[in-house]
């Protein structure tokens, strides 16, 4: 299940013209950023906005893709303790990531995978929402079309859990490996990228507390401490900093965000001035 959405919601212009992007685009519509950046809540907010044109709109999550608990568990005893923890590349269900987009691009009715964050779960199928054609899907996540690392990389630690839990690389170049092996057939399906470019990772722990009180409703004693949170983002660090680097090339629009997520104006203002290709369907 996806985070609920927090306070910073996204500024009218601003989902107008990611809405405007997006109609313009093949289908699905992708929207990348690192954690806590309000990736979520900008695709909300366009599929609001898409309805409110009458179009027939959804938002799709990454997270809504892990594996289930049990499943990273075996990996853990398997490879590697870290694979017990949700989030890096090789703890997503690919290939249902790939079925759910083939069926959404085909207009056949589904049921859309839905995961629980509060247990850790991904939630049985009766439960997930059933899902018909839809004009316009948007799929928000973290790593986006992010390619793996030169394997050179990998060599030196990037910080305490590194150096301390995965001395020896295992954890490391498993999840670049699963990056390389398994991600380039679900980032195929994803011909359109907005990335959402905070002002460096340093924000992310931060953010993720704000996640965090969100999501267990303010009943702290059921969620992360800060410490936790601190050792948490750990597990994303290396590639949110080589996100960073690596798609503002990728991606075909970049905007820009401060640390309250506020977007610059000034890519805003590019980002509607490019929507000059007449919309895929009516608006």
């Amino acid at each position: 299940m996806s985070v609920p959405l927090h306070v910073h919601a996204p500024a009218k212009t601003f989902v107008d013209a990611v809405l405007a992007r997006a109609l313009a685009a093949p289908m699905p519509y992708a929207i990348a950023g690192l954690q806590g950046s309000g990736k979520s809540t900008l695709a909300a907010r366009c599929v609001e906005a898409a309805e409110a044109r009458g179009l027939r709109a959804i938002a799709v999550s990454l997270d809504d893709f892990y594996l289930d608990r049990p499943a990273r568990l075996v990996l853990a005893q398997r490879v590697h303790p870290l694979l017990a923890t949700r989030g890096p590349p090789g703890t997503h269900d690919v290939e249902l990531a790939i079925e759910t987009l083939d069926a959404l691009a085909a207009r056949r009715p589904l049921r859309l995978p839905r995961f629980d964050k509060r247990s850790d779960r991904r939630l049985p199928v009766r439960d997930w929402p059933p899902v018909h054609a839809c004009d316009l899907v948007f799929v928000e996540g973290w790593c986006l079309r992010l390619a793996p690392e030169p394997s050179s990389a990998l060599a030196t630690p990037v910080n305490a859990l590194e150096r301390d839990e995965d001395p020896q690389g295992i954890w490391r170049g498993w999840c670049n490996e699963a990056l390389a092996r398994d991600y380039p057939s679900l980032w195929s399906r994803l011909p359109g990228l907005l990335f959402l470019a905070p002002p460096g990772f340093d924000v992310v722990a931060g953010w993720r507390w704000e996640q965090e009180r969100a999501l267990h409703a303010g009943d702290l004693s059921r969620g992360m401490s800060p410490a936790r949170i601190e050792h948490f983002v750990q597990h994303f660090e290396r590639l949110s900093r080589h996100a960073l680097r690596a798609l503002p090339g990728i991606a075909d629009a970049v905007v820009r965000i401060d640390a309250q997520r506020v977007p610059d104006a000034g890519d805003v203002e590019r980002l509607r001035n490019a929507n000059t290709t007449p919309p895929r369907i009516g608006a």
